[in-house]
């Protein structure tokens, strides 16, 4: 009988981080441009991650938090050394794209690229941490953008199968947990910062995002194929941004509202996990006049090579009604949802509902009896620092013990195969959504603003130690 507070055993708590959120160093060491370099803070950077307006490169006026991040690319061994001090097990990390092919098309990899992540994934291994690797984190190199067009190219599966290829080969016994990209349901609602798409007028949106995720799909099977043959240790995993979508009342029509909110996302981790489009995709995009070219030996390649485990980023649950007349939106996420009223919110309208996560993982166990590993999750907050940069996050700690009572009782109670943990920015980083500083989830402060003023400087938040505690005792410590 397990412990009701254990975890199982070599269970692998960690942190999450993303390459264009943190490494900064953006033109060092031959790094070439990416999209997500040239996205700015302020009220255009939604307008941008969702394709309608064009930037290209950077433009007077702006400030672009990713030019520098926290430069972890410099600090990465201090930061690493904090990861071990806590005890992880595990650091869920990206790679930046254009470090390795800096334009994206190129026939060799840039040494230096490889040279850096080959030192960082040795420097978590000295503290016993295992790397666990998104490929793609929203990146893709701006050349591939101009040029081709991003995802919408079907040239984009040779780009990508040379750079997983370069990967595999090179990181052979040192990584041995990947992901093809990263919430790849994001395409769907971001799309130049999920697949580098921005539209023309009058051009079928939903056509080009389709095709372009048909591709994304094609390159993670091909991935997978890749990793196996270069190292049989390998485990590769997809990655969504999940959360269940409740009806807004127990009328059948949000009953249903909620089902097809709910399949939006699970559509693509249908074609990952179980090797097949389905039916009720094909049947929409009849109706909607979507033609995704596709060939033969794509679909061989999705129904050979699925995944080996399933990740996800849990932030919250949202809500969907059938009924045309409810508008009240939660604020502050690329998600809009109707408002839950039994629930709370963080200061940026994200919903606080740790019962949700179990909700999350026994769904995904039920639809895929595949192992998940949950690679996000924390509260974005403003923290106040005293002189000595100690943040008493009590918020952030409840936040977070909630959720880890989610998990066991999911595992304890349910019986899900869950074999990991990361909190999201397990260290303060440029939030992705807003572009802002001050939206922190750390256990790590970092002395830098929205505006890119600060030292830098790296201090332990109370959550800090008490996360070291929970990782000493494998979640026992949580009651």
């Amino acid at each position: 009988m397990t412990d009701k507070l254990q975890f199982p055993d070599g269970f692998l708590w960690g942190g999450a981080t993303a390459a264009n959120q943190c490494e900064g160093a953006y033109n060092e060491d031959g790094r070439g441009l990416a999209n997500v370099d040239v996205v700015p803070i302020g009220p255009d950077r939604h307008a941008i991650i969702t394709g309608q307006k064009k930037m290209f490169d950077f433009e007077e006026g702006y400030f672009y938090p990713a030019k520098d991040g926290i430069d972890m690319y410099h600090r990465y061994k201090d930061d690493i050394a904090l990861f071990g001090e806590m005890g992880f097990k595990t650091y869920r990390l990206s790679i930046a794209w254009s470090r390795i092919f800096p334009k994206g098309d190129e026939l060799e990899p840039n040494e230096a690229g490889l040279q850096f992540y080959e030192d960082l994934f040795k420097e978590c291994h000295k503290y016993g941490i295992e790397p666990l690797v998104t490929i793609t984190h929203f990146d893709c190199p701006m050349h591939l953008i101009t040029e081709y067009g991003g995802w919408r190219s079907r040239k984009m599966l040779e780009y990508y199968e040379r750079l997983c290829r370069t990967l595999f080969t090179r990181y052979k016994g040192l990584v041995n947990y990947w992901l093809t990209f990263n919430e790849i349901n994001m395409i769907l609602h971001a799309p130049f910062m999920g697949a580098g798409l921005c539209f023309e007028e009058g051009e079928n949106e939903e056509q080009v995002k389709y095709q372009a995720a048909h591709h994304e799909l094609v390159a993670s099977a091909i991935a997978t194929k890749l990793a196996h043959e270069i190292d049989p240790n390998n485990k590769v995993g997809c990655m969504l941004a999940a959360g269940p979508n409740y009806p807004h009342t127990c009328a059948p029509r949000d009953v249903w509202a909620g089902l097809e909110e709910d399949r939006k996302n699970y559509f693509f981790i249908d074609v990952q996990a179980r090797g097949e489009y389905p039916n009720y995709a094909k049947k929409e995009w009849e109706r909607q006049g979507i033609t995704v070219e596709m060939t033969e030996q794509d679909l061989q390649l999705l129904k050979e090579h699925t995944v080996d485990f399933i990740s996800f980023s849990y932030y919250a649950s949202r809500v969907a009604s059938g009924d045309p007349a409810e508008r009240e939106k939660t604020a502050g996420n690329i998600f809009a949802s109707l408002k839950n009223p039994y629930l709370e919110s963080s200061e940026w309208g994200w919903q606080i509902d740790p019962l949700g996560l179990r909700i999350t993982l026994n769904t995904i166990w039920d639809r895929y009896q595949k192992p998940m590993f949950i690679v996000e999750n924390g509260l974005g907050a403003v923290d106040t620092p005293d002189e000595n940069g100690y943040v008493a996050d009590d918020y952030r700690i409840d936040y977070l013990a909630a959720h880890v009572k989610a998990m066991r009782d999911a595992i304890n109670e349910d019986g899900v195969v869950l074999w990991g943990y990361t909190t999201w920015g397990c260290i303060d980083l440029v939030s992705a959504g807003t572009g802002e500083m001050k939206k922190r989830y750390g256990f790590i402060y970092v002395d830098r603003d929205n505006e890119g003023k600060g030292t830098l400087a790296r201090s332990r938040k109370k959550s800090f130690y008490w996360y070291k505690e929970v990782i000493a005792t494998n979640g026992a410590s949580v009651n």
